[in-house]
């Protein structure tokens, strides 16, 4: 079973106005689906962001250098 919890936003009446008269849309289900896809958007920069930044301090190795190493160790 699935726990949710109730996350509110204030929108200026005019705004709710409009929506209310737009019924053949799923506000609900829209304003979801816009928040989970930018929670997704925004978690895929973070950890792009931090692989990027464990990429520049990992220290640089010749390719040529490792080859040698894998080949030595046979």
């Amino acid at each position: 079973m699935s726990t949710k919890s109730v996350y509110s936003i204030r929108i200026p009446k005019e705004y709710r106005d409009m929506m209310e008269e737009m019924d053949d849309i799923n506000w609900q289900e829209e304003i979801r689906k816009l928040a989970m896809d930018l929670i997704q958007k925004k978690c895929k920069h973070k950890l792009l962001k931090e692989a990027k930044k464990l990429r520049n301090e990992m220290k640089t190795i010749e390719s040529a250098k490792l080859i040698r190493e894998d080949r030595s160790a046979r």
